[in-house]
């Protein structure tokens, strides 16, 4: 596999479109200053192109391996594994006070989007990482903190999250995994999880599982889950690693893709844990962990689409096929104006989506650090309106993203030993990690738009209404056609908001959820159109060819997917009573 990682669509999206310049000087990364954004890129594209990309289909081929002591990764994975602790990539956004770098969590988004399009089952174990270390940070005690942090940070040891279990799936409030209490204030965790992914390996020297379990007595459902830390091996008194721990990985799924990444099936017999943060209340301490895994879920969709854009691109033009005027003999299929629109649509989704993610990184960086309250509080609202539009309208873009990069090699993409397949099969796991997109939907809807009336994308309407107005002052042409498709998409989205609200006050819940997968895919349509409007504007300061090359996305995405947004309006005011009027005709339910 080939990537070179795009760094100056990368280094362009953090700092001209997503704002990662207002977070310079502010508490917590003081580290951080623009000037050290280009070499850090520089030196994360390297290990992505020279170590983890060669890894891939090797990965894939041979996929990870049980044996009698524990899962064993696939050839090179653990050099490769080496190489990133090495250089220090796991503690790049982490507080400096445990170890890490206190770099902004955007700027580790820009790395690990690198690392994703290079090896999407390698970056899966740090990924569940840094879930791991933001929930010890939030709601560890301080005897954990000092012990499992420096490690983690440090990448000696990795993290998973231990939530699914055979009968509950996405329903964490079935889980039947029991926790009971020991004299010496540690836990006996008894119970099966699945689907843990990266749950067992040999690339660290310790895996520190975060697991929800009941406790004897415990209220049912969700409001009755706790949290507890369930290291690998436990630990002596002087802190080295003792002996192992009553928790293993008893199988492997066989799984269409991310081979290389062990999806385990874990058993707890008993295995010593300590509780995280209140009794009853490990749900809540989860979600820390989950919605760092969804942004970065929603960037594994931007780095597969990315990687499928450079596959078939560069596919297109060694491929040849046909005649055009102006070649001799058969002419590489790029020449060819229906490929080129492909590609073209792959490009500009993934710019979308990665300004999308981008912009949501840099708002989490701001609620936490902002030494101004108000600032602190408008930054949580977007990050809470974005986050599941980046998890899914990004992970969904993934998987039609690669699927185009299957059609441009055509017969060749549908044989399984090509890239094209594996980035396919890869990608169609990330709309279903972390809550699928259903789920995203039903977030949006009943949580992030209702729990504040809306004002969260009111917000945001506000914003696209600005980069509407400077688009018509420019007086240019194309970027009044631009404003014009954004103004008439942002309209759309404005009027399926207040039918949702409407929807809930009526406490017509069924409608307007009915909606939520549709109404999510247009406001990351428009959100993603309103950021490369953006881009399109901060161009006019580079160079020609970055410019046209700008204005060529953000024309396009105007053109097809703005021009669209208006007529799907009734699809989401509307088309749900088509289902729900007719369930028992069609499902035979009521």
């Amino acid at each position: 596999m080939a990537y070179d990682a795009p760094i100056d669509e990368i280094e362009f999206s953090l700092k001209a479109v997503a704002g990662l310049g207002q977070l310079e000087g502010l508490p917590g990364l003081q580290a951080y200053d623009e000037t050290i954004i280009r070499p850090i890129l520089e030196e994360a594209a390297k290990l992505a192109r020279d170590v983890l990309a060669p890894l891939n289909q090797v990965g894939d081929s041979q996929g990870a391996r049980l044996t009698g002591d524990g899962v064993i990764a696939a050839d090179g994975f653990k050099a490769a594994y080496d190489a990133f602790r090495a250089g220090g990539w796991m503690g790049l956004a982490a507080p400096e006070a445990w170890g890490g770098q206190g770099l902004p969590r955007a700027l580790a988004l820009g790395v690990m989007e690198m690392f994703h399009a290079a090896n999407m089952a390698f970056g899966l174990c740090p990924m569940l990482s840094y879930g791991a270390v933001e929930a010890l940070l939030a709601h560890g005690t301080d005897e954990q903190k000092k012990t499992y942090l420096p490690k983690l940070i440090a990448g000696d040891w990795t993290g998973t999250m231990n939530l699914t279990e055979p009968q509950a799936g996405s329903d964490v409030g079935a889980l039947t995994t029991k926790a009971v209490a020991n004299p010496d204030g540690s836990y006996a965790i008894t119970g099966q999880k699945i689907f843990i992914t990266w749950g067992d390996h040999d690339l660290a020297e310790n895996i520190i599982h975060l697991v929800l379990a009941r406790l004897p007595g415990a209220p049912a459902g969700s409001r009755g889950i706790s949290l507890f830390l369930v290291p690998k091996f436990l630990l002596n008194a002087d802190g080295t690693q003792g002996p192992r721990n009553g928790v293993r990985c008893i199988g492997l799924e066989k799984k269409i893709g991310i081979h290389a990444s062990p999806t385990c099936v874990m058993d707890y017999a008993g295995a010593t844990g300590w509780l995280i943060g209140e009794a009853n209340k490990g749900l809540a301490c989860m979600f820390t962990m989950m919605n760092s895994a969804r942004l970065n879920v929603g960037l594994e969709g931007v780095a597969v689409g990315e990687a499928a854009y450079q596959a078939a691109f560069s596919y297109a033009q060694d491929r040849k096929q046909g005649k055009v005027g102006g070649v001799a003999g058969a002419a590489p299929i790029l020449h060819h104006a229906d490929v080129r629109r492909t590609l073209i649509t792959m490009r500009a989704r993934v710019a979308a989506a990665r300004a999308i993610c981008y912009a949501c990184g840099v708002s989490a960086d701001l609620s936490h650090s902002s030494d101004t309250p108000s600032v602190r509080a408008a930054a949580k609202a977007r990050e809470d309106l974005l986050t599941p539009i980046a998890k899914a309208w990004s992970t969904d873009m993934g998987v039609d993203v690669a699927s185009l990069g299957v059609q441009v090699h055509g017969g060749m993409g549908f044989m399984s030993e090509t890239l094209a397949a594996q980035l396919y099969r890869d990608a169609r796991i990330a709309p279903i990690y972390e809550g699928t997109n259903g789920i995203q939907a039903i977030d949006l809807v009943g949580r992030k738009l209702a729990g504040n009336g809306g004002a969260s994308m009111r917000a945001m309407l506000i914003e696209i209404d600005e980069t509407v107005r400077l688009s018509r002052s420019t007086n240019d042409p194309q970027f009044v056609q631009l404003a014009e498709r954004l103004w008439a998409a942002s309209k759309a989205l404005a009027e399926t908001t207040d039918w949702m609200l409407a929807r809930l006050k009526a406490e017509e819940q069924d409608k307007a959820l009915a909606g939520a997968s549709a109404y999510l895919a247009l406001a990351g349509d428009v959100i993603g159109g309103h950021f490369l409007v953006r881009s399109a504007l901060a161009a006019r300061q580079k160079d020609a060819d970055f410019r046209a090359r700008q204005m060529a996305l953000a024309g396009f995405f105007a053109e097809t997917a703005l021009a669209s947004a208006p007529g799907r309006v009734p699809g989401i005011t509307e088309g749900g009573d088509r289902f729900l009027d007719n369930s028992r005709a069609l499902f035979g339910i009521d």
